[in-house]
C-alpha cells in the first residue's frame, strides 16, 4: 500500500527485455535507506518488487501484464521516474489509499499556467473516466492528486510548485503518457453496486420464495 506522497526522483539506468518482460535496474538514495529484498517500490505508481540492490541502485522485474497495461515499456534509459516506498504502519498518511495496481495509461492533451499552479487535462479511457468525481483522488504516475474538472473522456488536476519539482509531472507535456491507477473506494464501491444488481446465475426472488426464503 502507498500514498501518493512521491519521495524521491529516481532515473532508469539499465533497461533489459527479456521475451515480453522487462529487468530495470534505478538509480536512488532515499527509498534504499532501508529496503530489503523483497520489498515494494512504486514506480510512477506501478508496485515493483526490489529483486538486487546497492546503496544506490536497485532492479526490479516488471512481468508482461505490467508491461502491456502501464506506460513502464516507453521508459529509456537516462529518464527519471517517481519513487515511494511501501507505507508504513506507523508513518503519515499524506495523500490517498495507493496500490500501485496501475488501471491505464492517460495522455496529457493540454496544460496551462494559473497563478502559482499549471493545470494539467488528462485523457483516459471511458472505463477509467466512469470512476471518477470532481474533488475525487486519482494518481498520476504515482502522485496523489485531486480532481477538479471533469469532461465526457479527460480529467484536469492542478500542480503546485512543490509537486513540480519533487516529482517527474513538472516535465510533462501535452501528448506524454501517465500512468493512472483510479480512487480504490471508488472502484469498490462500483464493484459492490454492480453485484447487488446482478444476483448470481439461477438465484431469483422466485426461487427463493418457491423453496421456503420469504
Amino acid at each position: 500500500m502507498f500514498t501518493g506522497i512521491i519521495e524521491e526522483i529516481g532515473a532508469i539506468e539499465q533497461m533489459r527485455q527479456t521475451g515480453d518482460a522487462i529487468v530495470m535496474t534505478i538509480g536512488a538514495r532515499r527509498v534504499l535507506e532501508d529496503v530489503q529484498l523483497g520489498d515494494s517500490i512504486a514506480v510512477n505508481g506501478v508496485c515493483l518488487t526490489v529483486t538486487s540492490f546497492t546503496d544506490r541502485q536497485f532492479t526490479v522485474d516488471v512481468m508482461p501484464e505490467t508491461v502491456k497495461a502501464t506506460a513502464l515499456c516507453t521508459l529509456k534509459p537516462g529518464a527519471k521516474v517517481n519513487l515511494e516506498r511501501a507505507m508504513a504502519a506507523g508513518g503519515r498518511f499524506g495523500g490517498h489509499f495507493v496500490t500501485g495496481h496501475v488501471d491505464g495509461v492517460g495522455r496529457i492533451v493540454r496544460q496551462w499556467p494559473k497563478a502559482n499552479a499549471v493545470y494539467y487535462e488528462i485523457e483516459v479511457p471511458p472505463s477509467l473516466r466512469s470512476y471518477m468525481i470532481e474533488k475525487g483522488s486519482v494518481a498520476v504516475d504515482g502522485t496523489s492528486l485531486t480532481i477538479f474538472g471533469l469532461s465526457e473522456r479527460t480529467f484536469t488536476i492542478s500542480l503546485i510548485p512543490h509537486t513540480r519539482e519533487a516529482t517527474i509531472l513538472g516535465e510533462k507535456r501535452p501528448g506524454d503518457l501517465v500512468n493512472i491507477e483510479c480512487d480504490m473506494i471508488g472502484k469498490y464501491v462500483a464493484a459492490f453496486l454492480a453485484a447487488k444488481e446482478t444476483p448470481p446465475s439461477g438465484l431469483t426472488i422466485g426461487f427463493l420464495e418457491q423453496h421456503g426464503y420469504k
